[in-house]
């Protein structure tokens, strides 16, 4: 089968289409035929070596796939050969096939494309369980959502606005992008790279400081989002975009009683029991038109390193996705 692979870190051009054997499903995996991958800075870290994990070489990046059902290993009964179906897998996604845990097989409803199916899983849980899970959101609150014209940020959004947020304050670096999250439900924006942007996020606040933030670019932009929290507010980081690390002054939190708290989907994902009910809620949201989802891009597979470097440099906005 065609994937695509890299056996050194670097730049997108380390991204090789190789020929390797198709998988075979074990026991308690399903065999799918890749419809559509999600695309994922994840997948950037991963191919620069800088992934929280160790990141083996050579590696088939990718971790959002849906696809259709070829083979079925032995003890899986919750899936038949031809359904429609949407997962995380840990690896091997840039592929025509990959294998899957037969323990986070969630069926695609019947109105919902592949594509908009892919752009769930990692970036759609990952938005409920910062907002709902750790975050600890309460109706009423407010909310910053940084990067909102990203990938977790338009879901966030959106989230926020279904949970019943008091006020959604979204970041991002340009005007089109902000217009873009207010049209998702954010009701103020605010350019991050103006140099008073805190002061900003709290003057369209009401002069008041933010309940829960997702953060994701660390750096400056951390630091400022801590000082931007109101007392018992909560600070949800879950990646560095800036490749600066978060740098944290525990004094700091005193003071207001603040909480900063990291996220990172894989602890998640060993409850499958969580992840299914989420999965399946956005799902029921999406179909029901609830839960708009922005595809940025959709690239054939052979056009991964395109992919990457349009990712890094910021020329989307919304899901990017590929298809083999």
């Amino acid at each position: 089968m065609k994937a695509i692979q890299f056996s050194n870190y670097g730049e997108p051009d380390v991204l090789e289409e190789v020929d390797i054997d198709t998988p075979e499903p074990e026991e308690g995996e399903v065999l799918l035929e890749v419809k559509a991958v999600g695309v994922n800075f994840a997948d950037t870290a991963r191919r620069r070596g800088a992934y929280v994990v160790p990141t083996p070489l050579p590696f088939v990046p990718g971790a959002e796939v849906a696809g259709v059902v070829k083979e079925i290993g032995a003890g899986v009964e919750n899936v038949q050969k031809g359904d429609r179906i949407v997962t995380l897998v840990e690896s091997g996604a840039y592929s025509e096939y990959v294998k899957a845990s037969a323990s986070f097989l969630i069926p695609i409803p019947e109105g919902v494309s592949d594509e908009q199916a892919v752009a769930l899983p990692l970036q759609g849980l990952t938005a409920y369980h910062l907002i709902k899970t750790m975050g600890r959101f309460e109706p009423g609150e407010s909310i910053l959502v940084h990067a909102a014209a990203g990938g977790v940020g338009t879901i966030a959004v959106q989230l926020a606005k279904y949970f019943q947020a008091g006020k959604v304050i979204a970041t991002a670096s340009s005007e089109e992008k902000l217009d873009f999250a207010k049209k998702l439900g954010a009701d103020e924006g605010v350019d991050y790279t103006q140099e008073n942007w805190r002061e900003q996020v709290i003057e369209k606040n009401g002069g008041k400081g933010i309940d829960v933030a997702l953060e994701m670019a660390g750096g400056d932009v951390f630091t400022e989002t801590v000082k931007a929290m109101a007392p018992f507010g909560r600070v949800l980081t879950y990646g560095a975009a800036s490749g600066v690390p978060p740098q944290l002054n525990a004094t700091a939190l005193m003071n207001k009683n603040l909480s900063v708290i990291g996220f990172f989907l894989p602890q998640i994902m060993k409850k499958p029991e969580l992840v299914q009910q989420s999965l399946k809620e956005l799902l029921t949201l999406l179909d029901q038109g609830r839960l708009t989802l922005h595809i940025g891009g959709v690239y054939a597979l052979s056009d991964a390193q395109q992919v990457h470097e349009d990712l890094e440099n910021r020329k989307t906005m919304g899901k990017l996705v590929m298809k083999p």
